[in-house]
């Protein structure tokens, strides 16, 4: 039985991340800061090579993709974007904290979301779905080494909610540029959908 291993690898920093707002489909460009780091890692010759690069269609994910895999073909999947947070987007926690739609939508839950925003529960059911695209589209093209481009909250949800071994979305936080190593089959795949989580890509 085949297996197939992907790379998810976070996008490097943008200016609203380092201003500490909630960016989602905001579609921000890398800052020059964030440019730099994705490029030093990418000397470090930390990313593996792969056979395709499957990217989130926002410009962050598509700068990273190019810095780190420049002759890759990159595949844009839709469902790999962060989360919408809806009325949340582009404010600082500081700047919500007397909200009370904030204070709720910290709290958690599979039905909640910012307002206007998208829920949870929904959030990681399109990750799964943007996985699943990626993992078909591998066993088509006989794929078995690929990079997926993507954001923070969606690596961790996809860990967290169908990972082994398992975790909750704060066992894997994970810096900018950095990613972490699954090993997806077709057999547990059917059986799940879960994967196995083999490693972590850092620069430490």
């Amino acid at each position: 039985m085949q297996n197939y291993t992907v790379f998810l690898i976070r996008h490097g920093i943008t200016q609203g991340n380092l201003d500490g707002k909630y960016i989602g489909f905001t579609d921000l460009p890398l800052c020059d800061e964030g440019y730099a780091a994705i490029s030093r890692m990418a000397q470090n010759e930390i990313y593996p090579d792969v056979q395709k690069v499957y990217s989130s269609p926002l410009k962050r994910c598509l700068e990273t993709a190019d810095i780190i895999y420049p002759d890759r073909y990159v595949k844009q999947i839709e469902n790999l974007c962060e989360c919408d947070f809806g009325e949340f987007e582009g404010k600082t926690p500081d700047e919500l904290k007397d909200v009370p739609e904030y204070t709720e939508w910290l709290q958690g839950g599979y039905d909640s979301k910012a307002p206007g925003g998208e829920s949870f529960g929904d959030f990681t059911l399109r990750c799964i779905n943007g996985l699943d695209e990626v993992f078909k589209d591998m066993m088509k093209e006989h794929i078995s080494r690929a990079a997926v481009i993507t954001h923070a909250g969606v690596i961790m949800n996809l860990l967290a909610g169908y990972g082994l071994p398992k975790g909750t979305p704060s066992d894997f936080t994970l810096k900018q540029g950095e990613g972490y190593v699954i090993n997806l089959s077709t057999f547990l795949w059917q059986k799940g959908p879960v994967f196995e989580i083999i490693g972590k890509i850092t620069d430490r």
